[in-house]
């Protein structure tokens, strides 16, 4: 089996990686720990003015992405040694890279975290779990953060 765990550094992705580590996986499962290095978004700036805060940001996003994907993965590897550990690191909109991923790294499986944002904020901001969803090419399983209650 191939799971494809995409992952921002947020309790909500670390609720999806808890949940991958606490599964009885069959032998030979391999997980993918990915994230996405997504800077702000680009805009008509005839001096190129903005160019340089967009590949700051962009360098600071991939330093926080490969960051994120070691601390999963070494996470993984101490909670379930069975399973087959790699990472990546791309560059791009979160929705289109994970579902892009998957389908050229053939995941069975996609496992993320879900932020559970209100109708207002999936407005402005687009849920990429939603989109994911919707357009990944395997089963999607999206992970909620349990509340304290809850728990």
């Amino acid at each position: 089996m191939k799971i494809l765990l995409a992952v921002d550094g947020s309790e909500y992705s670390n609720a999806a990686l808890e949940e991958v580590i606490r599964r009885p996986w069959p032998r030979g499962t391999q997980v993918e720990v990915l994230s996405v290095a997504h800077a702000i978004p680009e805009f008509t700036d005839p001096r190129l003015m903005m160019r340089t805060i967009q590949m700051e940001t962009l360098e600071h996003e991939r330093k926080r992405a490969h960051e994120v994907v070691e601390k999963a993965a070494a996470a993984l590897a101490e909670a379930a040694p069975l399973l087959a550990v790699t990472t990546r690191v791309v560059e791009g909109s979160p929705k289109e890279s994970v579902v892009l991923e998957a389908a050229d790294w053939g995941a069975d499986l996609i496992v993320m975290g879900s932020h559970g944002y209100g109708a207002a904020m999936r407005f402005l901001l687009g849920s990429v779990s939603h989109a994911v969803a919707l357009h990944a090419p395997c089963s999607v399983e999206i992970v909620r953060k349990r509340s304290a209650q809850a728990a």
